[in-house]
């Protein structure tokens, strides 16, 4: 019986200390008791946190390394992939370009009827000059048949099979077409040799040759039609003792970006070399 007023007494004096608790803790007066009290628990309760963060992130790591290589094997796929359709479309627009400037070309001379055809090889070795088309005589191409850029000559067929032929270039060492000088109308022969570069040989002592005078083709021999562009002369040598002048000729096509080509295919070669008289023996 005792035993019951005691716990009430006890009760009743710990609700007051709690009120007074609450109380004071709502007019502010246990903040620094609070600090001091918690203080220690607050930097162990971040010491804690710290330590479990550089768990986690020695943890999960490995995962982000290995995302960020998978990430980085996208990136470059993409960047390659674009890469290959940047390289397909300048090689577009520069076919597109030049296959504008051959119909224009082609425009300009009426007379002639060409077919278009792509250089698929070129010959390895220093001593011939000539390149692979992929078109033969099942597209109407024969031997013998001129080939052109928008720019100028750039040779002739000299060798052909049903879908591909061999186009022998002016620069090559064995290549010969007559031409002649717009500025005075003079005849000479225009030579390839074994470093790509052009001569003209056989000009008359007579004839004023000038540096930029331009080379056109005189339609003599039978091989070339005339009037076709070939280039423009660069020095002359000319000698008093000599038969003949001489001269270097620059032409104006870019060999070395040979890619579409113009065969003209309604000129027709004439082999003269039998009506050639052979030289009378001493």
């Amino acid at each position: 019986m005792r035993s019951t007023p005691l716990r009430s007494i006890q009760g009743v004096v710990l609700a007051l200390v709690i009120i007074g608790l609450i109380v004071l803790a709502l007019g502010g007066y246990l903040a620094p008791l609070t600090r001091v009290a918690l203080g220690p628990l607050v930097s162990a309760q971040t010491w804690l946190s710290t330590r479990f963060q550089v768990v986690q992130n020695l943890i999960n790591s490995p995962q982000d390394l290995v995302r960020l290589r998978q990430r980085n094997t996208e990136l470059e796929a993409e960047v390659s992939e674009l890469q290959s359709e940047i390289i397909d479309l300048k090689q577009q627009l520069t076919e597109t370009r030049i296959l504008s400037a051959l119909v224009d070309f082609a425009r300009v001379h009426p007379e002639n009827r060409h077919v278009a055809v792509s250089a698929i090889g070129r010959d390895p070795s220093p001593f011939a000059k000539y390149v692979i088309i992929n078109r033969g005589s099942d597209d109407g191409l024969r031997r013998g048949m001129p080939v052109v850029t928008a720019q100028g000559l750039v040779g002739r067929i000299t060798a052909i099979t049903a879908n591909a032929g061999r186009v022998q270039l002016i620069t090559d060492p064995a290549s010969s077409v007559n031409v002649r000088l717009e500025g005075s109308g003079a005849q000479a022969v225009l030579s390839g040799s074994l470093t790509g570069e052009l001569t003209l040989d056989m000009i008359p002592q007579s004839a004023n040759v000038q540096v930029g005078d331009l080379v056109l083709t005189s339609g003599l021999g039978g091989n070339f039609p005339d009037d076709l562009l070939v280039g423009q002369v660069t020095s002359v040598r000319s000698k008093e003792t000599d038969l003949f002048q001489s001269a270097s000729v620059q032409s104006i096509v870019d060999f070395s970006q040979l890619e579409i080509l113009l065969v003209i295919i309604n000129f027709q070669p004439i082999d003269i070399e039998p009506l050639i008289p052979s030289p009378v023996a001493p």
